[in-house]
């Protein structure tokens, strides 16, 4: 029988979710998240202050894990794509040296057990790019071998850019990882990756034209304010606090943001309005990835943690751009 979302909502789950970037994006194209699970209570809050009205099933039905490492994959409800943003750690060659074809140790083996015992249709993995170069590529390779032989998936990666196939004005590249059950999805060789689009979209978009709170400004007496009133001349772009120096954006594009960012020590975006020299606020971080204007942090949240959560978080309208075309292929098959 032929599964479509016209019919029988398609399902995914969202793993190590963060904040929701997978959930906003695949409820936005008419899927039903059914489980999730992460790790950050802080994050976890943000999540469910957002999500409870979106997904009130995830809640009731106690679908919302905090710890991967105690969920039992066969408790997890029946689904049909895993979403992973998940963290990258170096894999184990210890024991009697199988090499990189043993995950045992990391995160990446909750979700290879996950697939083994639930057998999705798709997997669709997000990490950062660096994953294809970590440990001369030896890391990256074992995840796909995973997934190829051990798994029997066939799998498509590639590189990413949020401003060119997303038209989200960050400067951002990840590394996409999807991959189809072909028992499942016989047409799964015509998935293709999103082509790059026009960038139409400026951080004027996304930045705040009003004052905003004097927290987020940077007072005369701080010790580097001379310095950036120096460099900082441009309303019209995002510059960077380099640890000692400024440096400036010409890309007219966000730079990269990082968990970090809160910290205030290095690569703290900045911009100067008419009011003065400032930090990007915790909500033009998550406009940066793309998230909708109606998401918003809990009010008891620190703005340290908001940064955290938006540096770690995917750029939705780029998932969103992924997932049309992984259930494209889904709505296409019989599976």
């Amino acid at each position: 029988m032929k599964k479509s979302l016209k019919n029988n909502t398609i399902k995914f789950i969202d793993l190590f979710a963060g904040i929701g970037g997978f959930h906003l994006a695949f409820h936005a194209i008419g899927a039903e998240c059914v489980f999730a699970s992460e790790w950050d209570k802080f994050a976890r809050h943000t999540y469910e202050h957002n999500f409870k009205k979106i997904s009130p099933n995830l809640f009731e039905n106690g679908n919302f894990n905090i710890d991967i490492n105690d969920q039992k994959p066969e408790e997890i409800p029946d689904f049909d794509i895993l979403c992973a943003g998940f963290p990258c750690q170096p894999f184990s060659i210890a024991g009697k040296r199988e090499g990189f074809n043993d995950t045992r140790g990391t995160l990446f083996f909750n979700i290879e057990k996950i697939i083994s015992i639930k057998r999705p249709a798709v997997v669709f993995l997000e990490n950062v790019k660096n994953l294809v170069s970590h440990d001369k590529g030896r890391t990256f390779n074992t995840i796909i071998e995973i997934l190829e032989k051990k798994l029997g998936y066939k799998v498509s990666s590639k590189v990413l850019n949020s401003a060119k196939h997303a038209n989200v004005p960050q400067n951002r590249e990840r590394i996409f990882i999807v991959a189809f059950d072909p028992n499942k999805v016989i047409n799964h060789a015509n998935f293709r990756f999103p082509d790059e689009v026009p960038l139409t979209n400026s951080i004027n978009h996304v930045l705040e034209s009003e004052k905003q709170n004097s927290s987020f400004y940077y007072k005369e007496d701080h010790i580097y304010y001379l310095e950036l009133k120096k460099s900082m001349t441009s309303v019209n772009t995002i510059y960077q606090w380099r640890r000692v120096y400024v440096r400036e954006n010409k890309s007219n594009l966000c730079p990269t943001l990082t968990a970090n960012m809160g910290t205030g020590g290095h690569n703290v975006p900045l911009v100067i309005d008419k009011f003065g020299i400032r930090k990007l606020t915790p909500k033009e971080c998550i406009g940066f990835q793309g998230f909708p204007l109606n998401f918003n942090f809990p009010k008891d949240m620190a703005n340290s943690h908001c940064y955290k959560q938006a540096g770690n978080s995917v750029v939705v309208p780029l998932i969103k751009e992924v997932g049309k075309r992984i259930i494209q292929i889904l709505n296409e098959t019989e599976w």
